[in-house]
């Protein structure tokens, strides 16, 4: 030790603590939703045909098939309005209870608004049905109605408003509790396109903050823009699942619009799939050759 210098004390660097970062926030955990071997059926009917898929947390997951594919029939499995006759959904391994579907932003397909009361009042009422005090739940109605471009509307009468508008109020009666799973049924319905921009926009928000969002739609466009994985159901059956580049790389085909003289026939050039006549034109799906429409 050199002259002059103490040992220890209190300005020693052997009682320096440096001092602690406060830690940060970490977003609450959204587990995996897995939907095992389903099965749903109606009298005779089939709605849903062993059915088995999975929708990762921080993703956009599309449910695509046309209308009476079965795909409501999933949502309203996932969602307990009717049993499955087989098979199970789990959340992280585990059956969804009670809990679970209070954490659950759900838009149905049907609309689901008291049309005789005041906007704010029934979105304030979806919000304490989730679990929020009353005081919150204004204020939340509040600021989604600001997000869904409907701030004037608060003190209207749902009957007072558009198709379109009340779309916009049953999508933000769906988030404004701050659901990390979030299922809609054909969210899209009575949108005009500056409309759908924002709700797509608001789905990509909320799958970039770590929610699981799946969105079940027959407009193939949409997911395209949106999703990153989907599941197309047809017939009950799960006929596609998967990423959609890998999906588009499987199974892609190119669709083109020719005018025909009269009695011409596409159907026998080599690499035509399918012809669907529209007048005098027909719309037609090529095979791809190396990447292109041969």
């Amino acid at each position: 030790m050199r002259p002059g210098r103490r040992q220890g004390g209190p300005g020693s660097r052997r009682d320096y603590n440096p001092p602690v970062p406060p830690r940060r926030s970490r977003p609450r955990p959204v587990p995996t939703l897995t939907f095992s071997r389903l099965r749903k059926s109606y009298a005779t009917t089939v709605a849903v045909d062993d059915v088995t898929f999975e929708v990762r947390s921080g993703e956009v997951f599309g449910l695509l098939g046309p209308n009476g594919a079965g795909k409501t029939s999933l949502i309203r499995i996932l969602m307990d309005i009717i049993a499955a006759d087989a098979g199970e959904i789990l959340l992280d391994g585990r059956p969804v209870g009670r809990a679970d579907l209070d954490r659950i932003g759900y838009l149905p397909e049907e609309r689901g608004l008291y049309r005789k009361e005041k906007v704010l009042e029934v979105l304030i009422y979806f919000g304490m049905l989730k679990g929020l005090e009353r005081a919150a739940a204004r204020e939340r109605a509040r600021r989604w109605l600001e997000r869904v471009d409907l701030p004037a509307a608060a003190g209207r009468r749902v009957d007072e408003l558009s198709k379109g508008m009340q779309q916009k109020v049953q999508i933000a009666g769906a988030l404004l509790h701050d659901p990390r799973l979030i299922v809609l049924d054909e969210p899209f319905s009575g949108l005009d396109p500056i409309n759908t921009v924002l709700v797509k926009d608001l789905l990509a928000e909320r799958s970039r903050a770590g929610c699981l969002v799946i969105l079940s739609t027959h407009q193939m466009p949409l997911v395209e823009s949106l999703c990153d994985r989907v599941a197309m159901i047809d017939h009950g059956r799960l006929v596609l699942y998967g990423g959609l580049e890998e999906i588009r790389r499987r199974h892609g085909t190119a669709s083109v619009l020719v005018g025909l003289p009269e009695g011409g026939d596409l159907e026998r050039l080599p690499h035509v799939l399918r012809v669907e006549r529209q007048g005098r034109c027909c719309a037609s799906s090529w095979t791809r050759s190396r990447g292109r429409a041969t």
